[in-house]
């Protein structure tokens, strides 16, 4: 699947049960719309995505009323959340340059 250069969510009706019971690596990426710090990620994620292809992305809206964002805690926008069996193994909050991002997501070509 090609990366999403915008902040829109793509999976509304995740649950943190599924997540947990999802195999592999998965990318969360937790935002909303119109947060300027959310679209201002955009090309830095793109970027760092490029060396993951293989990666799942999955882009979630938090705010008011979303629970999953709770879950997982979720304070700032956007928060990047790496999961490793549905267990999470990295976390980024507000990434504000690619190499940050490339290093969370080197975890998942490292431990593969």
């Amino acid at each position: 699947m090609a990366f999403n250069s915008t902040f829109t969510p793509q999976d509304q009706e995740a649950t943190a049960e599924q997540l947990a019971s999802e195999r592999g690596w998965l990318l969360l990426e937790f935002g909303a719309p119109w947060c300027a710090h959310c679209q201002a990620a955009q090309p830095l994620l793109a970027a760092a995505m490029q060396a993951h292809p293989q990666l799942a992305h999955r882009k979630i809206e938090d705010g008011k009323g979303r629970r999953l964002g709770r879950t997982f805690a979720v304070k700032l926008w956007p928060t990047l959340i790496l999961l490793r069996d549905g267990q999470e193994a990295g976390r980024l909050v507000r990434p504000d340059n690619a190499a940050a991002i490339r290093q969370l997501l080197d975890q998942a070509t490292a431990n593969s």
